[in-house]
C-alpha cells in the first residue's frame, strides 16, 4: 500500500462513544468496520486480515475471548499496526505479543480520571457514613435504633493511595483539598519528590496499609500488581480502615477480602472491579452490608465517555498521519512498527 491509501479500523460490538465514529468517518482515508462477538469466522476473517488498527474494548468480559489480542489473533491480522484500548486499561491485550509483532498499543489514560476519582470519593463517604448499610436496614422490618449506625468522619483522617497516576492524583487532590485529609501514596515508579508534587507522602506498601484509615487502589493490572493485595496485606490494615478498589480485577484477591470482612479485620470495602465482570448476584462480597459494589462503572459518565471517544479517535488519527501517539503503552515496539508502517503507507512515521 502507498501513502494516501485507505486505513482500515475495526472494532467489536461497540465503541466508547459516537464521537469516535464521527471523527473517523470525517476522514475520507479511514474506513471503519464493525464486528459482533458472535460474528462468524467466515465474515470476520477478511476484516481481521485487512485491519490496520483495532479499537478494542478495555474490559475483558465485554468482548469474546476469540477477539482478545493474543498471539493467535495477531497471526490472523498481518496488516495490524495499532491496538487502541477504549479506556485506560487494556486487559484483553497481550502487550508482549504486540511488541514482538511490531504493533503499537495505546490507551486513553486520564480521559476518565475525574469520573473515577469522584466515584472513589463517593464510596469513601458512603462507607464512612454507612449510607448503604442504613439504606438496606431501613428496607427491612423492625429497624428503629439509629444508634446502631454510628458513622465516622473523614476530615483529618489518612488516605493511602496505591498507584499515583491520573486517577490517584485526582483522588489525592480531592482528599487533601476538599476533605483536609493526610494523603500518603505507594508508587514504585515515582520518586518521593514526584509524589510530593502530586500532593502525597511516599510510603512503602506495607507501611501505607498499616497507617491508612482508607486504602484506595488505582494502579494498572500488570504482572507486578496481579494479586498484590491479599491475605497478608489485609492483615496489615487497621480494624477501622476501609478498602476501595476502582482499578482492575485480579489486583485484589477477592477470597482474601471476604475472609478479612468475615473476621472484621477491616471495617468495610468498596469495589468497582472484579475478577468476573459483572460478578454473579450470589458473589460472597455482595452479602455484606458494609460493602459498596458497582459493575465497573466508576469511569462511566456521559462526559467521560465523550472525552474517551474523542481522544481515542484523535490519537489514532495522529498515528495514521505519521506522528507518535502520546499514550503509548509499549514504546519498545516503535522501531519495528515504523518499518511496518512505512511498508504499508509509503512513508516513515516521525
Amino acid at each position: 500500500m502507498q501513502s494516501g491509501s485507505i486505513k482500515r479500523v475495526m472494532y467489536v460490538h461497540n465503541l466508547v462513544h459516537a464521537t469516535y465514529a464521527e471523527q473517523m468517518r470525517a476522514r475520507a482515508d479511514i474506513w471503519l468496520d464493525q464486528l459482533e462477538n458472535d460474528t462468524s469466522d467466515e465474515v470476520a476473517a477478511p476484516i481481521l486480515a485487512s485491519a490496520h488498527a483495532y479499537q478494542v474494548g478495555a474490559a475483558r468480559d465485554e468482548i469474546a475471548p476469540r477477539f482478545h489480542v493474543s498471539e493467535g489473533l495477531l497471526h490472523r491480522m498481518p496488516e495490524l499496526l495499532i491496538v487502541s484500548s477504549n479506556g485506560a486499561g487494556y486487559d484483553p491485550v497481550d502487550v508482549a505479543a504486540c511488541t514482538k509483532a511490531g504493533v503499537l498499543v495505546v490507551n486513553q489514560a486520564g480521559g476518565n480520571a475525574h469520573a473515577v476519582a469522584k466515584h472513589i470519593l463517593a464510596m469513601m463517604l458512603g462507607l464512612a457514613k454507612r449510607i448503604v448499610e442504613t439504606d438496606h436496614a431501613m428496607r427491612r422490618p423492625g429497624v428503629t435504633d439509629r444508634n446502631r449506625f454510628v458513622g465516622s468522619e473523614v476530615a483529618g483522617k489518612t488516605i493511602g493511595i496505591v498507584g499515583l497516576g491520573h486517577v490517584g492524583t485526582q483522588v489525592a487532590e480531592l482528599c487533601r483539598g476538599l476533605l483536609r485529609m493526610r494523603v500518603i501514596a505507594c508508587d514504585p515508579y515515582l520518586s518521593a519528590e514526584e509524589i510530593a508534587e502530586r500532593g502525597a507522602e511516599k510510603m512503602a506498601l506495607d507501611e501505607l496499609l498499616s497507617v491508612a484509615d482508607f486504602v484506595s487502589v488505582s494502579c494498572p493490572l500488570t504482572n507486578e500488581t496481579r494479586g498484590m493485595i491479599g491475605t497478608n496485606e489485609f492483615a496489615l490494615m487497621r480494624p477501622h480502615a476501609f478498602f476501595i478498589i476502582a482499578a482492575r480485577g485480579f489486583i485484589c484477591d477477592e477470597a482474601a477480602l471476604v475472609e478479612a470482612l468475615q473476621q472484621t479485620a477491616i471495617a468495610g470495602a468498596g469495589l468497582d472491579v472484579w475478577a468476573k465482570e459483572p460478578p454473579p448476584p450470589d458473589h460472597p462480597l455482595m452479602q455484606f452490608d458494609n460493602v459498596i459494589v458497582s459493575p465497573h462503572t466508576a469511569g462511566v459518565t456521559k462526559e467521560a465517555r465523550a472525552t474517551m471517544g474523542r481522544i481515542a479517535a484523535e490519537q489514532l488519527i495522529t498515528a495514521f498521519d505519521g506522528a507518535r501517539p502520546n499514550r503509548l503503552v509499549n514504546p519498545n515496539a516503535w522501531s519495528r512498527y515504523a518499518e511496518r508502517f512505512n511498508a504499508a503507507f509509503g512513508f516513515t512515521p516521525g
